[in-house]
Order: C-alpha cells, then structure tokens, then sequence
C-alpha cells in the first residue's frame, strides 16, 4: 500500500516538564531514543519528526536532524496539520504517529499496528482503544485519505491539536485495535510527563541489557517483575 511513514511530533515546551524531549537519559536524548526505536519499525519507509516553527524549538529540530531522520516544521498548536504536512513532504500513502515522550515505544508492537493498516485490514488502527498495553507503548497509524479529510474538515480544537480524534470518532471509519498478548498491562506507566516519569525512566534504562532485542517491551517488564519496587518513583502519575 506504498509508503508508511512515521511521523514523530516533538516540542520543547511541556507545562510538566520543559524540555524533556532533550533530557538525558543513558547517554542519549528522550527524543533521539524514540527516533532510533521508530526506524526500526518494520515496513515503514522513513522516519520524520514534526516540530512547531520557531526558535524555541530550533534545538529539537537540530537534534532529530542529528539522529538522521527527516524534519519538517509546522503550527505548534495545530498539530494535524503539522501532521499533513509532514505526510505530504514524505509523500505517505499510510501515516504512523507517535509522540516523542515515549522513549520505550516497542518497535515490534509498533509494526504489528502498522501491519493492520498496510494489509488492508483497517483505515485506523492503534493500540489502546482499549488500553491493555503499558502506558508509553502507544501509536496508531491511517491512511493518508484519511489525514487529509481530517486536516480539511476537523474545527474542534482537540481535533486539531490531538491529531486522531476526528478520524477515531467517525463512523465510517473502519477500525482495529491491537490488544496485547499476554495479560493486561495497562497499569504499567513508561511515558515521561514528569520529574517522577524521568526519574523512573532513568532508573529503568540503566537496568537495560545491551542486547538486540532491547527495544522490546518485554525487557522493561522483566525489570520490573525483577524490581517492581521501581514503579513506586513515578506511582504517583497512576
């Protein structure tokens, strides 16, 4: 179905935690740990970061552009058409999202919702419609035609700023949601919003095996079955 793209949206402002998409976290930037986990998504075509115009910003746009992935700069506040735009530059036929304070997104859960899309399956598909994975594993992916009748006809402003709702709410939509396997995760929290998240992320990753299978979700959830006593420093966000 030609070419998936994933777009990843990245700003530095955040009322929670400023500038947490440049934090430090094992040696390498937030940002640049989700962008490498997004290129090893199987069967997307490339990788862009969406980042709002101007230079408050100029230093994440700099940074995704270090970690070789394309860059395309748009409306701070109206993220779906960042998202178009950055699809139409790309020249996507299926576009993936996925929000740059997810540093422990599974390249492989990622796929498998991309799966569902490209073999026709579904318009829209993502992960937690309902939520059985951890908090921190989400994406969702959709056809261009899609994005496009979005960016055209969306006027509410949670439309407009969280991308999906318009094409997760309508009703001729065809949709699929991809649970997960095992039992349900959901109470699990591997996003970064906060001081605490950081904190967490940052005990986390240091307990990471340097192996191939790394980005799996299932090497954060070994930590904690290990360790669960880790999911008390960022508890409060539950």
């Amino acid at each position: 179905m030609g070419r998936s793209i994933v777009v990843v949206q990245a700003r530095l402002g955040s009322s929670r935690l400023p500038g947490k998409v440049l934090a430090d976290l094992a040696g390498k930037t937030v940002l640049q740990h989700v962008l490498e986990r997004c290129r090893a998504i199987q069967g997307a075509s490339e990788v862009c970061c969406a980042v709002p115009v101007g230079h408050l910003d100029d230093h994440v746009a700099v940074e995704a552009a270090r970690c070789g992935v394309s860059v395309i700069r748009g409306s701070e506040a109206d993220v779906l058409d960042r998202y178009y735009q950055a699809a139409i530059y790309c020249g996507a036929d299926i576009v993936m999202r996925v929000t740059s304070d997810c540093p422990v997104i599974d390249p492989y859960v990622a796929a498998e919702v991309l799966r569902i899309i490209t073999s026709g399956k579904a318009e829209y598909a993502c992960n937690n419609m309902p939520r059985t994975w951890p908090h921190g594993l989400d994406c969702e992916a959709f056809a261009f035609e899609w994005l496009e009748k979005a960016s055209r006809e969306a006027s509410h402003p949670d439309e407009r700023e969280h991308v999906t709702p318009f094409i997760r709410n309508h009703p001729a939509v065809r949709k699929a949601n991809l649970e997960c396997p095992e039992r349900e995760l959901s109470a699990h929290r591997w996003t970064l919003d906060t001081a605490e998240d950081l904190q967490f992320l940052r005990a986390l990753f240091a307990r990471f095996p340097d192996t191939p299978d790394s980005f799996s979700y299932r090497v954060p959830l070994g930590v904690l079955e290990r360790e669960p006593n880790l999911a008390l420093l960022n508890r409060v966000q539950h």
